[in-house]
């Protein structure tokens, strides 16, 4: 097989491919295996039509296009590594000359990743960060461990506050109807969470148990169901039941519910050392985004719109399984958060934008530094992933190469090594007073 690599303009080229008269015949005749089984013709039992009555009657060119789809995937990605390109969508094929006994010719129009001009990337300054545990942060987490352990208590006198869980009915009008997804019957709802439309946890406080009052609220401008797009709405409630939050004492017994220690002060001892090591580890995380920030904004590159939209896609994704790890969906988040997914892609864009062109420059300070993943690396990735999901070592590298993801961990590798880098060729400056 025959390829070259033509740059076109910015990011898109051609590429030219020539494969041998033998290896399309060979496509042709996987082809031609495939759909004689499905063909009738008088005389012949199915799928025993012998190949020149076949061809004679529909001819070589009915098989063309079962001997493409066979054999261009593979083709196009020799093709792409023998010119070493990388694509980032899908390519556009041309079919340029086909046929029984020749060799088949094509090119593909392919948009490739883009060029990187490096800025400054070594010296670059970050500013130093304590790791001292201030009283603040301390007061802070031990707040945090009593709200979580804290009881509720059902509220039998008094009136609904801020914090408080509550149950209610609820249902929702618009111009004086009912709206589809408006209402529920004993529904839990922690007032202050903003979970709700705009405004109406706010109007339940001051309820009292089995109270009814009329909540108006106005649907976001950027709301999910376009029906109800900056709508006024009327919602009739009815108030069933009031928890609150009964935090416990900060004490020895409180020490000894939430740890293996037997005093407060050998509890708050270890949570300063605990809370120590989780800053240092902010630290550094924030500390590599400096500089990877840094990094980027002194490069030029320009990021093709396909990229960040790919990114966006993973975002989403992402998303959308932490969600369902917490019970829910994106239907039921758009119903909550009042956005829509078009909204909300749109939130994400920048974001995406922003990972991509950091991913690119990080790649392009590997290239010119020759930072790349050693075997060792790799085997130890392995090793570490065997442990995790209780395999072999050869069973995850037989895994990974199936599905064509051992080179990806390889580059994953190479960009935390790229991070190090950075890091160590940096120069720390104190922070502002």
């Amino acid at each position: 097989m025959k390829a070259s690599w033509e740059k076109i303009e910015k990011n898109q080229g051609v590429l030219t491919v020539e494969v041998e008269a033998e290896q399309f015949d060979a496509a042709l005749d996987k082809a031609f295996k495939k759909v004689v089984g499905k063909v009738n013709v008088p005389g012949f039992r199915k799928g025993k039509v012998p190949r020149a009555i076949f061809e004679k009657r529909f001819g070589a060119e009915a098989l063309y296009q079962d001997a493409l789809d066979i054999l261009l995937p593979e083709a196009y990605i020799q093709a792409v590594k023998e010119t070493g390109i990388e694509p980032i969508d899908r390519p556009e094929v041309d079919i340029e000359e086909i046929g029984k006994g020749q060799a088949l010719k094509f090119k593909a129009k392919v948009e490739v990743k883009p060029e990187v001009s490096l800025g400054e990337y070594k010296g670059l300054e970050v500013t130093e960060r304590s790791s001292e545990v201030t009283e603040e942060e301390m007061d802070a987490e031990l707040k945090r461990l009593q709200q979580r352990h804290a009881e509720l208590i059902v509220v039998e006198e008094g009136t609904a506050e801020d914090g408080d869980m509550v149950v209610i009915d609820f249902e929702g009008f618009v111009d004086g109807e009912a709206f589809e997804g408006g209402k529920a019957e004993k529904y839990s709802l922690e007032l202050g969470s903003n979970s709700f439309i705009p405004g109406f946890e706010a109007q339940i406080v001051g309820m009292a148990k089995e109270e009814e009052k009329d909540i108006e609220v106005t649907f976001p401008e950027e709301y999910h169901v376009e029906d109800l797009k900056g709508k006024p709405a009327l919602f009739k409630v009815k108030l069933h039941e009031i928890k609150r939050k009964n935090l416990p004492e900060l004490d020895d017994e409180f020490a000894k519910d939430v740890s293996e220690f037997e005093t407060l002060d050998e509890f708050k001892e270890d949570l300063s050392r605990k809370l120590a090591e989780r800053k240092e580890q902010a630290n550094k995380a924030q500390i590599q985004e400096e500089l990877v920030n840094k990094a980027s904004e002194a490069a030029e590159v320009d990021i093709p719109s396909v990229m960040i939209d790919n990114e966006v896609e993973t975002m989403l994704k992402d998303f959308e399984d932490r969600l369902r790890m917490q019970g829910m969906n994106l239907e039921l988040y758009f119903q909550f958060s009042g956005q829509n997914e078009e909204a909300l892609r749109e939130q994400m864009r920048g974001d995406a934008e922003k990972r991509v062109r950091n991913n690119l420059v990080l790649e392009a300070i590997a290239k010119a530094e020759n930072i790349e993943a050693s075997e060792e690396e790799i085997n130890t990735e392995l090793e570490n992933m065997a442990k995790t999901y209780q395999r072999t070592t050869e069973e995850i590298r037989s895994i990974l190469e199936a599905n064509g993801t051992l080179e990806n961990m390889g580059k994953d590798i190479s960009i935390r090594k790229t991070i190090d880098f950075l890091v160590d060729n940096s120069k720390s400056v104190p922070a502002a007073s």
